[in-house]
């Protein structure tokens, strides 16, 4: 069975996944951690993780564990469990919709500045966000498919929110009721295809549409309601993105400008929001080669190792594969 982290660095890979995966109980309810695994028995199995162990759930997909709610899915755990070294982790979920909106105020900034312009006034006015693909969904170690038509790749570091309850016209205070947990979200790039498009002035399109990460795990909002900063959806931590073992980035999820309640109250204006929909924070700042370089590069290579670390949630890794031709 292939190994949820590459073997190389062992004390990184495995260590920081346990460190940040602090499962314990508080009276009957779990701070509870769920994925999706493969195994020698399943090719895709719900699973619930509780510190460096992985119980197998008895439902087909995440969406069902959605379905019964975290706490009655938890209890269903089975009572054998697996190493975290014995299964693979997937992609937590195939999303039903993926939206990603652009909340941090110091990410926005230096890529307004990168264009020679200010923020734009409309961006204080209201939480903006854009439709990508949700059927290009990768999980823990996958390799990134490198489209042919860029040369510029980019990771992205950000946090996304499940939603679990559907819902529309959610005021921003009852955001969270409605958000089944976070995970860890990496928005590749093809920066110089996505240049041209905003250029246009659709998009951005082809120049995200090939290739979105998530996991390796989703952390319920209990899991880290000590970490809650007081505003509907945000929480205190730290994001840090790694290349080659190289730290390059480091932000914080309370750094939003735009809380995900803010972020969903404007998404569900009018529209029915679903279980399964995902919607993306945004970068982080200094959470992408974009804004490190300012536009000049250099960008992601073939065999490159990405690491997006979140406190409490773990360390999502993937490897840029070789460019298409």
């Amino acid at each position: 069975m292939s190994k949820v982290f590459h073997s190389t660095p062992t004390a990184l890979s495995i260590s920081s996944f346990i460190r940040y995966n602090k499962t314990y109980r508080q009276g009957e309810i779990y701070r509870m951690k769920f994925a999706t695994i493969s195994t020698l028995r399943h090719t895709s199995q719900p699973a619930l993780v509780i510190e460096d162990r992985v119980h197998t759930l008895p439902f087909p997909d995440m969406y069902a564990v959605m379905e019964a709610g975290a706490a009655k899915a938890a209890k269903k755990a089975s009572k054998d469990s697996l190493a975290i070294d014995e299964v693979k982790f997937l992609s937590p979920l195939k999303p039903a919709t993926l939206r990603d909106a652009y909340a941090f105020e110091q990410h926005v900034k230096t890529a307004n500045a990168n264009r020679g312009r200010e923020v734009p006034e409309e961006w204080y006015q209201f939480p903006v966000f854009y439709f990508t693909n949700p059927g290009t969904s990768f999980g823990q170690n996958d390799v990134i498919p490198y489209p042919r038509y860029t040369d510029a790749m980019d990771f992205e570091l950000e946090i996304a929110a499940i939603i679990g309850k559907g819902g529309m016209d959610i005021k921003a205070e009852d955001a969270p009721n409605h958000i089944f947990g976070y995970t860890i979200f990496n928005d590749w790039s093809a920066r110089d295809v996505q240049r041209k498009e905003m250029i246009v002035g659709l998009g951005p399109a082809k120049g995200k549409d090939f290739a979105s990460a998530f996991g390796p795990v989703i952390v319920t909002h209990e899991a880290i309601a000590d970490k809650s900063v007081g505003r509907p959806g945000v929480y205190d931590l730290e994001m840090i993105a790694r290349v080659n073992g190289k730290e390059l980035s480091r932000g914080n999820f309370k750094d939003m400008h735009w809380s995900f309640g803010d972020i969903i109250a404007r998404v569900s204006d009018s529209v029915m929001l679903q279980p399964g929909d995902v919607i993306g924070s945004g970068t982080v700042g200094t959470g992408c080669l974009l804004e490190l370089t300012k536009f000049q590069g250099p960008w992601l290579n073939e065999g490159d190792v990405i690491e997006l670390e979140i406190e409490e949630i773990g360390v999502l890794r993937n490897t840029v594969g070789k460019k298409g031709e």
